[in-house]
């Protein structure tokens, strides 16, 4: 395996043995040209059937044996369903009892609540895993080197582009259908276990060579009212006694954070937004799920009341708060991939203006125009960041994985201003580093960390360092308030890895490698 250097000074493979070859990363939009040139590929696998074929079964090896999958093939998941998904753990015990071997792991993300993979991972029925986060268990399994094939991390716009290219080829999709009829279509929208958007989901329905539709609740044909999934991209409806459990799928609205470090950070990073003068009529945003960043959320939405701003659009994975910005007016629409709560769900029933959208349209750099490159703000969290401004989300200051990427990357490359928030400490730890353990979002697409100490812009944005020390902010060279963090907290060893054993790789968005992960210490 030989190690190459890319743009960020990383040490990247060439070649992971089992999984394929890489090119470094060299910037964030440097081969999207060369994609202008790419043959066009069929929308979805081909499969005829004959006129009212039974696809309905609840033998779940039947419905295994027919989709003719194979050791060493490749299976997909959907994590819409998150803390409370039933449908990976029983698909995965009922190939582990039939004796299959070597497969490759491709779900969209997996859940925190997901530790057995490990032990799945450990027995070899899965020897790839091809993921946006590797959490708990998995992640220390990973970082423990207890996986023989290095683990490729994407961010869910990688993914759709891996997946549209043919660098990730999907063998069989189990698909959590929380409303399915007996032909296929599926929804989201409905059930007891409902979860809202299918955005990941109907990426895979598409380009996996069988889909079978997994299902606690079989309506009548046709379905309605909506429908995410068509039945033309199904091959299979397999009906069990549960996909999920609804306590830990559709839990009560996010809450914005009281804690005084969150809101003093949340306050700095909304000052930062309304200088930057983004924040107009027709002007789009995306935040996080987390009480930081819906704090910036609420005084966004304060502020557009009082100036009587209406958006164009939020994006990305819907909060309640959020919809309740939508539903009093402060954005024309929701751009929907990924539903964080119940209020979400029943918002996409109801409101025609709730939009559920796809992977791809959502951050896939190689399609004829994601949204994600028509934001024009976002707010980011992050486990750490260097003076460089790349940003870490995946690996903590032990060096075990434990988070993931989703669409941080995407977001930070497409819109006009990408800003990063965290405290300035956690546990005693300083968030700013001279060089992060992983960069799993370049600096080159970042441009302002904030913390309730102040606020760092990158030097590539002059235009909005003037625009923030004319409106009088609290602005500071990211290495002066590194080095005022460290006067309190000192100076963190780095993590022990053993450079010698490679446990995962970093893709960029654009099939890139950004960074190596190695065995931890």
């Amino acid at each position: 395996m030989k190690m190459i250097k890319n743009s960020l000074g990383r040490l990247v493979p060439d070649e992971i043995p089992g999984v394929g070859k890489f090119e470094p990363y060299v910037s964030p939009f440097a081969y999207l040209d060369r994609q202008l040139t790419s043959p066009a590929k069929s929308a979805y696998p081909i499969h005829p059937q004959t006129p009212r074929k039974n696809k309905v079964t609840s033998d779940i090896r039947q419905a295994i044996e027919r989709s003719g999958l194979e050791d060493g093939m490749t299976i997909s998941f959907h994590h819409h369903l998150r803390g409370g998904d039933a449908v990976i753990p029983l698909i995965l015990r009922a190939l582990s009892d039939m004796g299959f071997k070597g497969l490759t792991l491709a779900p969209s993300s997996l859940p925190d609540s997901h530790d057995f993979v490990a032990d799945y991972m450990r027995s070899g029925l899965v020897t790839r895993l091809f993921s946006s986060g590797a959490r708990g268990e998995v992640g220390r399994a990973i970082s423990n080197g207890e996986i023989e094939i290095p683990v490729v991390l994407r961010s869910h716009g990688g993914r759709a582009r891996a997946i549209e290219q043919g660098d990730i080829s999907i063998d069989v999709a189990f698909l959590g259908a929380p409303a399915c009829d007996k032909w296929g279509n599926m929804t989201g929208s409905a059930g007891r276990s409902a979860c809202g958007s299918m955005g990941y989901a109907q990426l895979d329905a598409r380009h996996a060579r069988h889909v079978i539709a997994v299902t606690d609740n079989l309506m009548d044909y046709p379905l309605r009212p909506r429908i995410s999934i068509p039945q033309y991209l199904v091959d299979q409806v397999l009906l069990v006694d549960s996909i999920g459990d609804p306590a830990k799928i559709a839990t009560g609205a996010v809450k914005i954070s009281r804690n005084p470090v969150d809101l003093k950070t949340a306050r700095n990073a909304f000052d930062l937004l309304n200088a930057s003068g983004l924040m107009v009529n027709g002007c789009s945003f995306q935040v996080g799920a987390g009480g930081a960043s819906l704090a910036v959320a609420a005084y966004v939405k304060d502020y557009m009341k009082e100036n009587k701003i209406k958006g164009s659009f939020g994006l990305g994975g819907m909060s309640g708060y959020m919809v309740e910005m939508l539903e009093e007016g402060y954005f024309e629409a929701m751009l929907d991939v990924q539903s964080f709560d119940k209020s979400v769900t029943d918002s996409m029933t109801r409101n025609p203006n709730h939009i559920e959208i796809d992977a791809s349209c959502y951050a896939n750099p190689f399609n004829k125009g994601c949204v994600a490159h028509n934001l024009d703000m976002v707010i980011l969290a992050a486990l750490d960041i260097d003076t460089d401004f790349n940003v870490n989300i995946q690996t903590g200051h032990d060096g075990v994985l434990r988070g993931a990427i989703g669409g941080h990357p995407d977001t930070a490359a497409g819109a006009k201003c990408a800003v990063i928030v965290a405290p300035s400490f956690r546990g005693g730890v300083p968030t700013i580093k001279e060089r992060v353990m992983t960069v799993c979002t370049p600096g080159e697409t970042v441009d302002a960390f904030v913390t309730e100490r102040g606020i760092c812009i990158n030097p590539r944005r002059e235009d909005l360092l003037r625009s923030a020390r004319n409106a009088g902010l609290l602005v500071k060279d990211i290495r002066e308030l590194k080095a005022e963090v460290e006067a309190l907290t000192g100076v963190p060893d780095d993590p022990k890895v053993d450079e010698s054993r490679l446990v995962a790789v970093v893709e960029n968005r654009d099939g890139t490698l950004l960074d190596s992960v190695y065995k931890a210490v």
